[in-house]
């Protein structure tokens, strides 16, 4: 019988050392020696992890790897949260590589559909957040990543500054799998403010000839709200918040949940919500929260990443939000991710379609713009054993409707949409396009973002439905059908059905909740504008040069 190796991971590595050793001389190396280290350390068809996150991108590393020869790497299967450069792209197009499991592809989503539709890509699976993240630990563990910080210092120690986002996980994972872990910082420092990755996890470091790249991905300026959002969001405050008593909670990105932001310090306010109301975040720092943390809404914030500009108000605020004893905030996606499952009230976002039974997606026909955190945070957690006032009540409504005790609480999923989308294309549909997508791609199940079962508000221009409410699937559809206008799934709303739904809450129109058209005015806004969230700020968030309009 021959003899059982236990340790072939760990010699592997060494060889790949080696080899990188011979090239570099030490840890740190040179700018022009990484095309030749990736050949080294890299072997065909190995995992790799490249730090595409939501904002910060090993863009360094990235295109050094695109600068390999594909004679001499190719197959690679790439493992990362988020596909955000040309260059990870580009990868597939070269050879390098093959297959990708990822999270996210909303500035690369129409090439990654084209090269789908072309077959010089496999797509292992579009994942939430922290389920790729959990998979970095069982069968998708890297045997080589790429990351970014902000700085490291002679013995090898990172420092991620505002930043962390998905370094930690990827460190651990691959460290402690014999992986090779190689960094890109924007400079070599002395001393470091924090420690955020030991040293001994990092292989290879290199001082990348400009800082990585960080998009400033959760900004949006004030002055692109219209009367359609403050509607929407005027609703959501009175129609769910307020009954609810939503405390704890996530807002996804976009204009529709910044519109919600923004009306806390003038409407919710008038409302008598303050204290009662979006005391506990779970939120990159959005911009468009400032005002209703400078009016005392919120009491605390813990961010999944960093937003640009946002640095010295957050230094400022170490009440608020979650910084070290240099004055630096630490986020961490895992983490935020955790808290985003079991700890809130409630979940908010957009979607691109939805289908009668209330699914919705953002894959699309030409787009696979994969999914981000939303089907983590947007679904129900049976594992939760604390209460809040809005978890229980939203159980209680849904045990009440179906006649059943009430066992446990639900967690509140919000999707909030007008009823087209730009180009008069409608939001609402009978099938999503994940549908054919998944016959596509191949995959085992449609790319659903959020599945109908875990949605328990659907809120557009026309009104709220309560899905809690809906005693079987036959009201649940009437109900989406209710409030999608004039779409063709709207179009087919049964008028006495629909009037039924209305008559026992489960359909809500403005005019039910007491808000009236006229009243929903940007005027009603904050901060109308960005220049005014500076001024909320006291001068601290030093917006991004795009969004600087004086």
């Amino acid at each position: 019988m021959t003899a059982m190796s236990w340790d072939s991971l760990k010699k592997a590595k060494e060889r790949r050392m080696q080899r990188a050793l011979r090239i570099t001389g030490s840890r740190f190396f040179a700018p022009e020696q990484a095309v030749a280290l990736l050949q080294a350390v890299i072997e065909k068809g190995d995992r790799v992890c490249m730090e595409g996150d939501n904002q910060k991108q090993a863009d360094f590393l990235a295109a050094s790897l695109l600068g390999c020869d594909p004679g001499v790497l190719s197959d690679l299967h790439l493992v990362m949260s988020s596909i955000s450069l040309p260059e990870h792209i580009s990868l597939f197009e070269k050879g390098i590589a093959r297959r990708i499991d990822f999270c996210y592809s909303a500035r690369e989503s129409a090439r990654l559909a084209s090269l789908v539709t072309n077959k010089k890509i496999t797509v292992g699976a579009i994942h939430t957040y922290p389920e790729l993240h959990a998979r970095y630990f069982m069968d998708l563990s890297p045997q080589v990543s790429l990351v970014c910080a902000d700085s490291a210092d002679a013995r090898g120690n990172l420092y991620t500054g505002f930043n962390t986002e998905d370094t930690a996980v990827i460190a651990e994972a691959t460290a402690f799998r014999n992986g090779i872990l190689i960094a890109q910082v924007n400079e070599i420092v002395e001393n470091l403010p924090r420690v955020d990755i030991p040293g001994d996890w990092v292989d290879f470091i290199v001082r990348s000839p400009k800082p990585y790249s960080l998009t400033p991905l959760f900004t949006r300026d004030p002055a692109d709200l219209n009367e359609i959002k403050v509607l929407m969001a005027m609703m959501v405050i009175k129609g769910i918040y307020a009954p609810y008593n939503v405390r704890y909670l996530n807002h996804g990105i976009g204009y529709d949940t910044a519109a919600i932001e923004l009306l806390l310090p003038t409407y919710a306010d008038e409302l008598g919500l303050k204290g009662k109301i979006c005391t506990h975040w779970m939120l990159n720092p959005h911009p468009t929260l400032i005002p209703a943390i400078e009016s005392g809404f919120v009491h605390s914030v813990f961010c999944p990443g960093s937003e640009v500009g946002m640095e010295e108000y957050i230094r400022a605020r170490p009440d608020i939000f979650f910084t070290g004893h240099d004055g630096s905030m630490r986020s961490n996606r895992c983490l935020a991710h955790l808290a985003g499952h079991y700890a809130l009230d409630l979940f908010i976002g957009s979607t691109l379609q939805i289908d009668v039974n209330g699914n919705s997606s953002t894959a699309t026909k030409g787009r696979i713009t994969g999914f981000g955190g939303a089907p983590n945070l947007g679904c129900d957690a049976p594992g939760r054993r604390h209460g809040t006032q809005a978890w229980m009540k939203a159980g209680e409504d849904r045990a009440r409707t179906l006649g059943r005790p009430m066992l446990r609480g639900r967690k509140l999923v919000v999707q909030i949409v007008e009823t087209f989308r730009e180009g008069g294309v409608p939001t609402f549909v009978e099938e999503l396009d994940a549908t054919q997508l998944m016959r596509d791609l191949g995959q085992d199940i449609p790319p659903i973002m959020i599945y109908g079962e875990d949605v328990t508000h659907i809120v557009t221009e026309e009104g709220i439905a309560n899905l809690l409410l809906c005693r079987n699937d036959k009201e649940r559809s009437e109900a989406i059908r209710g409030v999608a206008g004039y779409t063709p799934v709207g179009l087919r709303r049964s008028i006495g059905g629909v009037g039924g739904l209305i008559a026992r809450g489960v359909v809500q129109r403005p005019e039910h909740l007491g808000i009236h058209w006229r009243d929903a005015s940007t005027d009603l806004l904050a901060a109308r504008s960005i220049r005014e969230i500076v001024k909320w700020s006291k001068g601290l968030y030093k917006p991004p040069k795009q969004f600087i309009r004086w």
